[in-house]
């Protein structure tokens, strides 16, 4: 791309000055050799050469033509440094290839005859000697097409005597010049778009001579270089213009950070996996299931979103990155959004519970809780939509001041950052993070209100844990929010900050919600919550919340979990059975040694009480889900596992129940 184009007045400084001022640095010169001395003149007095630029001249100077020039300001060692390391390019006067051409000849053959003729005229050679002579031979090769095709068209043509116009002859010559193609002097003859094709020699000026570093061959579109022999004055090409750097995202911090947000991703998955598999216990079932499901779907989002932003626009391009800007936040906001309004429904439900009594006799439903998520959702959507269609993000790009290259190098970079950015972002910002402050805010009320709320309706550690993960998730959103800000013109540190933000709060809100869980089921594997049928305490506040929990336990087995816990509850009648018989057995052993009347009535006791429990153990093996056997089972069994003495029940009197308790102690 050719960025500007100047013609050489009287004083060619003032051209040279604007090339500098525009920040040219490859320029290609076009004059003979009294401008040439000028022009490298004013390039030694405005400093315009080393590192920094590189000259490019057309080849014929004659030699030590610097020496000869005519300059007043400037001595031939002043042009010398201006001058060192400029390329020259010209064609190749004569071919190297031992190959005999149209002509008959070699190029070296050639050359030696036209020396020869020289010599012998006492002329002075050209060195366009050869062009010329393979130019003679085109002509030649175009004008027998010419004369070929008339010829034919004056015997073929019905019509024997008609007449060429010139338009048509040069229309002819240049059709013939399409199809020419010989071996000249000089190389390979053909045109291309009305342009001979041949080969390009390029040197170099090192040390006061010409160097040969390659050549350009235009036919085959092939170039040539001979790297060892070319001299830059820098460490490497000088720029085109002032380097624009990027100040993009480290590569190895961007895999650190993908890798992490991958472990957590996959843990993520894992906590799913229990989930699903223990759909069905009832640790799982009073931690509100559907909103653990969004749980782990809002930190999976969140987590997407810092792989999102670790693609700046060195990884991608302009378009891909456009692109991204609007979906990354998107992302981000709706799951961070789901997360919390998870979090925020289950905390919710257990301030309703505390705060009206008269709700404790209900059931709050999994859909309220999916309200109040889709109202957050709802609100987190219509104000991304506005902020798309109104003033949508798009890729900006800030520049800084100009800064010397690190290498030490004579050259200047211009750093610049890249930015999703709209035009009231300011304003955008401050709407959504009140809106999402506002969550915050009302979120850490309630689960201040119901730190010591307990509900037998749901899981307490459960209550706890989501109550934590509020407060964690809000003050390191407050945390990143803040550090983002601060590091707007770092890349690295401000992708550090934001990935370490959303990793560890969706990590610890997925352990504080799911570890206890894995925990209790591992230490607890049965699906029926044991509490619910063995644990009564009569000085509960919450007696209606209790056999709501109740209620809602029974009402949610499945009849196979019903037929699990049938079998376990006769499994321990009939244990409970076996040790009343034993310690009916100990009593009568010990009350038959004094013989009294007391332990003639104790024997007489024991005696009843053990054909009555023998009695049970037969009727326990036979059918003991018979009716009429449940209302006797009760008898002994409820005083065990109440702690109390009851009158007699069924098939055992009340006597019998005197041999468990202590003399010593008092009645009830």
């Amino acid at each position: 791309m050719v960025a500007v184009t100047e013609s050489l007045s009287t004083d060619p400084c003032v051209n040279v000055k604007k090339l500098k001022d525009m920040d040219v640095r490859i320029i290609i010169g076009l004059f003979d050799e009294n401008s040439a001395s000028k022009v490298f003149c004013c390039a030694y007095s405005l400093n315009m050469f080393g590192g920094r630029y590189q000259w490019i001249l057309p080849g014929g100077y004659q030699g030590s033509w610097w020496e000869e020039a005519n300059s007043s300001n400037c001595t031939s060692n002043n042009l010398l440094t201006a001058m060192e390391g400029h390329i020259i390019v010209d064609f190749t006067h004569l071919s190297n290839r031992q190959i005999k051409g149209i002509s008959g000849r070699t190029p070296q053959e050639y050359d030696e005859t036209y020396n020869r003729e020289l010599l012998q005229k006492g002329l002075v050679a050209s060195k366009f000697h050869g062009f010329a002579y393979d130019g003679v031979w085109v002509m030649v090769k175009a004008l027998t097409r010419v004369i070929e095709s008339v010829r034919y068209r004056e015997r073929y043509d019905i019509h024997r005597n008609f007449t060429v116009s010139d338009k048509e002859i040069g229309r002819m010559v240049l059709d013939s010049m399409k199809e020419i193609r010989f071996e000249g002097v000089t190389g390979q003859v053909l045109f291309r778009n009305g342009e001979r094709m041949g080969t390009i020699n390029l040197s170099q000026f090192q040390e006061g001579r010409e160097v040969k570093i390659g050549q350009y061959n235009a036919e085959a579109e092939v170039l040539e270089l001979i790297n060892h022999l070319i001299r830059f004055q820098g460490m490497e090409p000088p720029k085109d213009r002032t380097h624009s750097q990027r100040w993009d995202v480290s590569v190895p911090l961007c895999i650190i950070l993908s890798s992490t947000t991958g472990l957590a991703m996959l843990m993520a998955l894992s906590f799913l996996f229990f989930h699903i598999k223990h759909r069905n216990h009832w640790v799982i079932k009073k931690s509100s299931p559907s909103m653990n499901y969004l749980i782990i779907l809002g930190t999976m989002l969140a987590c997407t979103s810092v792989f999102l932003y670790g693609l700046d626009g060195s990884l991608v391009t302009d378009k891909v990155f456009v692109t991204l800007c609007p979906i990354r936040t998107w992302i981000l906001s709706v799951g961070y959004t789901t997360t919390f309004g998870a979090l925020f429904a289950k905390t919710w439900r257990v301030w309703t519970i505390v705060n009206n009594k008269e709700i404790m006799k209900k059931i709050i439903k999994d859909y309220q809780l999916w309200i109040i998520v889709g109202g957050m959702l709802l609100i987190d959507l219509c104000l991304l939509i506005c902020w798309q269609m109104v003033d949508p993000l798009r890729r900006t790009v800030e520049e800084f001041s100009l800064e010397t290259d690190r290498g030490g190098e004579d050259v200047n970079t211009r750093p610049f950052l890249e930015h999703c950015e709209s035009t009231n972002m300011t304003k955008w910002l401050a709407i959504v993070y009140g809106y999402k402050g506002l969550q915050m805010l009302l979120g850490c009320f309630l689960a201040l209100r119901t730190r010591h709320a307990h509900i037998h309706l749901l899981d307490d550690d459960d209550s706890k844990y989501t109550r934590l993960s509020m407060y964690y998730v809000t003050v390191m959103s407050i945390i990143g929010t803040s550090g983002c800000f601060l590091t707007r013109y770092n890349p690295n540190v401000q992708l550090f900050i934001m990935a370490l933000v959303v990793i560890s709060c969706c990590t610890c809100t997925l352990c504080l919600v799911f570890l206890p869980k894995l925990i209790e089921i591992r230490d607890n594997p049965n699906q029926v919550d044991p509490t619910s049928w063995f644990q009564c305490d009569p000085n509960q506040e919450d007696s209606e919340t209790s056999s709501s929990s109740s209620s809602l336990n029974q009402g949610s087995r499945s009849l196979e979990s019903l037929r699990t816990e049938n079998q376990q509850l006769w499994r321990r009648i009939t244990e409970i059975g076996n040790q009343l018989e034993d310690v009916a057995m100990q009593v009568l052993e010990e009350e038959l040694s004094p013989p009294s009347r007391q332990g003639h009535e104790v024997t007489l006791r024991a005696q009843v009480c053990s054909e009555d429990v023998s009695r049970m153990n037969r009727e326990l093996s036979d059918d003991i889900n018979l009716p009429e056997h449940v209302q006797r089972r009760r008898s002994v069994q409820l005083p065990i596992l109440h702690h109390a003495y009851m009158p007699a029940i069924g098939g055992i009197s009340a006597s019998c129940s005197s041999l468990l308790r202590n003399p010593d102690l008092p009645l009830p």
